[in-house]
């Protein structure tokens, strides 16, 4: 048996996170991390305590991906992961994200703000916007290739 690279082992977990997800149109899980250490982990989904759209449905319907992110009652994987680093006081400053899908464009901007240096992701998402603020801070996006 042969060990996963660093690579596989993240962006294995962002898989694994992402599997939480409540999410009825894309599952996404991401992982922060920082010299080779996982600090924080975010899936998809409703508020702390709100219904998720599994229950109740969702607002998205019939809008495009890449579209209108405000239209929706859930947290993205990125936010999530930023949120639960911040809440237990752990810097993401100068680390690296593993999501499952490229950040959207408001995600960009939270990602530039916090720190983060690097972004490994397994697809891509319909968003011009997102890449062209990530172009702009220097934070390297690298397509995660399967072994």
């Amino acid at each position: 048996m042969s060990r996963p690279s660093w690579d596989e082992y993240f962006m294995a977990l962002a898989q694994l996170v992402a599997r939480r997800s409540t999410c009825l149109r894309r599952q996404v899980g991401s992982v922060i991390v920082k010299d080779r250490r996982a600090l924080s982990t975010g899936y998809n989904g409703a508020p702390t305590g709100l219904p998720h759209c599994s229950e109740v449905g969702c607002l998205r319907e019939g809008v495009p991906p890449g579209e209108r992110h405000e239209l929706c009652r859930g947290l993205h994987a990125e936010q999530n992961a930023v949120i639960q680093a911040a809440t237990f006081g752990v810097s993401v400053q100068g680390s690296t994200l593993y999501s499952t899908h490229q950040p959207c464009s408001v995600c960009a901007k939270m990602i530039v703000n916090a720190g983060i240096k690097k972004i490994v992701v397994k697809s891509g998402y319909p968003d011009g916007l997102a890449r062209q603020i990530l172009d702009e801070a220097g934070i390297h996006v690298e397509l995660y290739k399967e072994p």
